[in-house]
């Protein structure tokens, strides 16, 4: 489909998602995004829900301001995939082993590194910078810099709720490692904290919504939040690079006998802010559970825990600022899924894929997300289908 427009306050609303599936909530954060006096333009996704503030599934592109709620508090988050030399037929009959080997090289939920990993002994990382951005972690807010040796530890490792790492085939039988995190806490405490800072800013108190507060251009605040933004966006690409290296550190010694090469690692972020120019206007275009799809620009499109993703390529469609959807999206909140589903429902939905299937992880069960097929659909003039996966092993926080 191409997108409808629905009026706005300021800036027509274009969505590449049927405005009558959309919750009221979202709708009417859309509408809030769209009276803020520095809007110059808003796309909506086909997996748009309700959010913090901006809904889950929003490109929000702004002159001269930026909105920290918009982001998310997991700055950066995001995805990485690679295709491996490894086919179906190289895989054992029992993934057991292979699921329990990825859960001790890499911690999942709360969990930390004993010790900082040592990027020069992950194959192929690239270590060009790593240095320099850890320097820079003396500039970032007072609030938060008691925590740096958490962050260090926590560099390389996993989280939970939507996050995961996954083994996956695609339709030629190709095997893929693919995983989905961000910032780790460094980066939530970083969006708390600016979050916080603008709320009290005077320009912000007439918002039709509090969590809709900016900073703007050429103030100390906005000096400070771009600061922290960046680095916390730089943490969580090294954060999956750094995952992803491990991951493949496990996959070349449990099929030793094959020599598993690896193709080009594939990563994108989708939640984050980058500078972009449209229209011959220098914008700051927020990317909430969006990916960038500028032409050429290889993206990834997961499902659930249960159902297939996309590695897709943009054809950089102006409208959307160069977007695409970043996922499925929830078509229900955790809570609501926990008292829908039971473990045994999970068991089944999951049916075929080597992953945890207990209470803990039920809000996650794929039938509390949109279907991914009629997400990829709906955006037919962002991006090209490049491959489709299917997991067979899923390793959740």
């Amino acid at each position: 489909m191409s997108y409808v427009e629905v009026p706005g306050a300021k800036v027509p609303i274009r969505m590449w998602a049927d405005p009558a599936s959309v919750e009221d909530g979202a709708m009417q954060q859309l509408q809030n995004v769209a009276t803020l006096p520095w809007i110059k333009g808003l796309a909506v996704m086909p997996d748009v829900h309700f959010g913090k503030g901006a809904t889950v599934g929003s490109v929000i592109a702004m002159h001269g301001a930026v909105c920290p709620a918009a982001v998310g508090v997991d700055i950066g988050c995001g995805m990485s995939a690679v295709r491996t030399s490894l086919t179906a037929n190289d895989l054992p009959g029992d993934l057991s082993r292979l699921r329990s080997k990825i859960e001790q090289a890499i911690p999942v939920g709360r969990g930390m590194h004993d010790e900082t990993v040592d990027p020069g002994r992950l194959h192929g990382f690239p270590t060009a910078g790593w240095d320099d951005f850890w320097a820079r972690f003396d500039g970032i807010a007072d609030a938060v810099k008691f925590r740096q040796e958490r962050a260090t530890k926590q560099m390389g490792t996993l989280g939970s709720g939507n996050h995961f790492i996954e083994f996956c085939l695609d339709e030629s039988g190709a095997v893929w490692l693919m995983l989905h995190s961000g910032s780790r806490n460094i980066g939530k405490e970083l969006a708390d904290h600016h979050i916080g800072v603008a709320q009290k800013l005077t320009h912000n108190q007439g918002l039709v919504d509090r969590d809709l507060a900016v900073f703007i251009a050429d103030t100390p605040q906005m000096a400070a939040y771009r600061n922290d933004l960046f680095w916390a966006q730089e943490y969580a690409k090294y954060n999956r690079a750094i995952m992803m290296g491990l991951f493949q550190d496990v996959v070349r010694k449990e099929f030793r006998k094959a020599k598993v090469t690896f193709d080009p690692v594939i990563s994108c972020h989708h939640n984050y802010v980058a500078e972009e120019r449209y229209e011959g206007m220098d914008l700051l275009v927020t990317r909430k559970g969006a990916i960038r799809a500028g032409s050429g620009d290889f993206g990834i499109i997961p499902g659930s825990m249960g159902t297939g993703s996309y590695i897709v390529k943009g054809l950089g469609n102006a409208k959307s600022f160069n977007s695409a959807s970043h996922g499925a999206g929830r078509r229900m909140s955790r809570n609501a899924a926990k008292r829908r589903f039971s473990t045994r429902d999970l068991e089944e939905q999951t049916r075929g894929v080597e992953c945890r299937k207990d209470s803990g992880v039920v809000d996650e069960i794929p039938g509390a997300y949109k279907p991914i097929e009629q997400v990829i659909e709906q955006q037919r003039d962002l991006v090209e289908v490049v491959a489709k996966l299917k997991q067979v092993v899923c390793v959740k926080g």
